[in-house]
């Protein structure tokens, strides 16, 4: 019989396949001692079981195909579609029968038969570190009662296919059947005061600052931005309490008979401090000792019941960003001040105001206005996307307007009392994020001359490198704090080219291929000199070279092309082809002296064909040297099994190709929908491959690096390969800054012999 309940006792960071961002959080968080509220989740089985039970899957794909996501009526009617189909088909008895067998266990803890408890919706794909989806899935409070339990289960699977939902996913390309839905069921905390805590300033990104929120009663009018919450800063090494906003609040959520309601606060509490110095430091203890743990800044999620405080929820602070010079503080002249509020999103935005008062009016916003509202919701997230800033009456720093606008970068003045008063539609107004005003017509700028602010002199023994492509994107690159190039990938510039290389040859123009090739490398390696650049031979497919002028004529016809005729076998197959791309490296390294350039061979199946290739590269002159590194792509079992003996072949470095790895090891085609939600390069299989590599490279005193995508989306495994001893992990060019001070802690834990 399959197991459709875990105890938070059971869970941990791991465990996202199958307990969704928030309940492994809720696990990871029990296991280290935080004050969590007891509680189980509903795994992502029971949510992908369901659909397979009632044949559901067909029938949403059938919606969704026909969905332009852009058009705002087509997607709350495909949504309303989709969830009507889900809520009115039974859940599986099983499934059922666990879940209530799971509450009474948990109401019996606490010496009820009938608890109330928190039902709580827990994507797969929420709270990662690149992309959070919170707020898009439901959330039920005070629930009570089996039957209610098991339907409020069922409502948070609906939830799943909200307009923002889909809308978000949509635009981030994640598989709607990739993502899958647990649902953490937890003790319910009466909260007399709750907030959101951020260990870093989510406006000025200062790491040394922890901001926290409070409100009287329960949480969730801080997120729909109801009420202004009362705003405390902490300077994270003194625990000195650096601000202390307090904001009158007038309503409040608390149970009342039963129910979760919106009742007045009781007036001798209106202006009153939510919490008092004492309470707040230790709150502040509790953010740095979880941020500790996750090596990221968190937003954190609490509840105070009891004068206990608890921790409801935690997931790494997905809009922190460089500044931008749209987002740095400005001088503005000429301009009058007219409104102000709380500085939610950073930048300065002008524009034509669009006042509106619902989701009913988002029809009305055009692209570049600002939005000028009452408060947002997930429902005005198709109007936000178009806004060039937004501005809210009500909310904080923490509310639906606030955060989603730091994850679409545009400017945010929330709570400023009487936006939608005073603004009429049509008005030029300027919009200044960083400094919370609002400024009547098109402000004139000053631009002033900012000081360098040095980086830190942060040094990790493990490499930080990049991946790249586009050679337009590496003199910009190379300004970050990173130690080279992992990956250049060739396919971007050779789709420049846009010709089939064969015909050229044909047509006797292959020097066409070999210089404009020679032009795009050498842009990278004139950018990140002395750094290395890691170049990786083609790794077209078949149906990618098809794509280029001349290319049906050369290029067979195959099922799978991922298994098909890639890497190695072509150049071995078709070495005039590969010689054309060897000339192109010796052309940057002679002629143009960049001496920083290293090959890579991906996709390679055997010794043997390494051997080849060697070969290859030797009859046009290219042989290893101090100065020419020769890696080879770890991606297929093969290599991982024969390690030793395609070191032996001579090789100075690996690179994990983590996503075809994991395509290989787990079985999964990772271009088809249909299995795509088996594809998790954190399968204990995959981990152990990398773990291998990693110690036979250092066993045989090799480089090992690691450039898939895998490192970019998961901070977690950052810390496994560190501890591995991997050499240098290349990751994605807005991955640089976290990862580089996630290797730093855990290097720092190591060398005090801490886990």
């Amino acid at each position: 019989m399959k197991r459709y309940i875990r105890w938070f006792e059971e869970i941990t960071k791991e465990d996202i396949p199958i307990a969704g961002g928030k309940g492994a959080n809720l696990g990871e968080l029990t296991q280290i001692g935080i004050p969590v509220p007891p509680g189980f989740v509903v795994t992502v089985d029971a949510y992908f079981d369901f659909l397979k039970a009632g044949n559901l899957q067909k029938q949403i794909e059938e919606i969704l195909q026909v969905l332009n996501p852009e058009n705002v009526t087509e997607l709350q009617e495909a949504a309303e579609k989709i969830q009507r189909l889900i809520k009115n088909t039974p859940i599986p008895e099983e499934i059922a029968k666990q879940i209530m067998k799971a509450y009474l266990k948990l109401g019996s803890l606490g010496g009820l038969k009938q608890a109330y408890v928190a039902v709580r919706s827990s994507a797969t794909a929420e709270d990662l570190p690149d992309a959070s989806f919170a707020g898009q899935q439901e959330t039920f409070l005070n629930v009570r009662g089996e039957a209610s339990v098991v339907n409020r289960v069922r409502d948070c699977w609906a939830s799943l296919f909200t307009p923002r939902a889909i809308f978000y996913r949509q635009k981030n390309h994640f598989d709607h059947f990739r993502v899958g839905i647990a649902v953490p069921i937890q003790k319910m905390i009466q909260s007399q005061v709750s907030g959101v805590m951020f260990t870093t300033d989510p406006i000025t990104n200062d790491k040394n600052t922890l901001v926290c929120e409070a409100v009287w009663g329960l949480g969730e009018l801080i997120v729909q931005g109801t009420v202004t919450p009362d705003h405390y800063c902490v300077d994270k090494k003194s625990l000195k309490i650096t601000k202390i906003e307090v904001h009158p609040q007038k309503v409040q959520l608390i149970k009342i008979r039963g129910k979760t309601a919106k009742v007045a606060v009781p007036r001798s509490l209106q202006n009153v401090q939510k919490l008092n110095s004492l309470q707040i430091i230790e709150l502040a203890k509790l953010g740095i000792a979880i941020q500790k743990h996750y090596f990221f800044p968190q937003d954190i999620e609490w509840g105070m019941e009891k004068n206990k405080l608890y921790i409801l929820q935690t997931r790494p602070i997905t809009t922190l960003k460089k500044k931008s010079p749209s987002s740095s503080k400005k001088e503005i002249k000429e301009a009058e001040l007219f409104l102000e509020g709380e500085a939610a999103s950073p930048g300065i935005a002008t524009g034509p105001a669009k006042v509106i008062f619902s989701a009913k009016e988002i029809k009305k916003v055009k692209k570049g206005d600002i939005l000028v509202t009452v408060m947002t919701s997930p429902d005005f997230v198709p109007a936000m996307q178009l806004a060039k800033g937004i501005v809210t009456d009500k909310g904080g720093q923490t509310s639906h307007a606030a955060i989603v606008s730091r994850e679409l970068a545009i400017p945010c003045v929330v709570g400023t009392g009487k936006a939608t008063k005073i603004i009429k539609t049509g008005e030029i107004i300027t919009v200044d994020g960083t400094n919370g005003k609002i400024y009547r017509g098109e402000v004139k700028k000053k631009k002033i001359i900012k000081k360098k602010v040095l980086p830190k002199n942060v040094k990790t023994a493990t490499k930080i490198y990049v991946n790249l492509g586009e050679p337009s994107l590496a003199k910009r690159v190379a300004q970050e704090k990173v130690d080279g190039v992992g990956l250049l990938r060739a396919e971007f510039m050779i789709a420049g080219i846009g010709v089939h290389p064969k015909k050229l040859l044909e047509e006797k123009r292959g020097e066409i291929f070999t210089n404009e090739l020679a032009k795009g490398i050498a842009k990278f390696c004139r950018a990140f000199y002395p750094r290395p650049v890691v170049y990786r031979a083609t790794d077209f497919k078949t149906n990618e070279y098809r794509h280029l002028q001349g290319g049906e004529k050369f290029e067979p016809h195959e099922e799978n092309p991922l298994l098909g005729f890639r890497g190695a076998i072509r150049y071995i197959t078709s070495p005039e082809v590969f010689q054309l791309e060897l000339e192109a490296i010796k052309k940057v390294r002679n002629k143009m002296g960049l001496k920083n350039l290293w090959l890579m061979v991906p996709f390679v199946r055997t010794p043997e064909q390494l051997i080849q290739i060697k070969r290859i590269l030797a009859s046009v002159g290219l042989t290893r040297s101090p100065s020419f590194k020769l890696w080879m792509m770890v991606e297929i079992p093969s290599n991982v099994i024969l390690l030793q003996d395609f070191i032996e072949a001579g090789i100075d470095g690996i690179s994990i190709g983590s996503n075809d790895l994991t395509m290989l090891t787990l079985g999964v085609d990772r271009d088809n929908s249909e299995v795509a939600g088996v594809f998790d390069e954190r399968n204990k299989a995959v981990l152990w491959s990398l773990r291998r590599v990693i110690r036979i490279a250092n066993k045989n005193g090799i480089t090992s690096s690691i450039c898939g995508q895998a490192p970019s989306n998961y901070p977690e495994l950052v810390e496994k390969l560190v501890r591995w001893g991997i050499t240098s992990i290349s990751v994605n060019p807005d991955a640089i800054e976290r990862t580089r001070e996630i290797v730093y802690w855990v290097e720092r834990k190591i060398r005090r012999g801490k886990r």
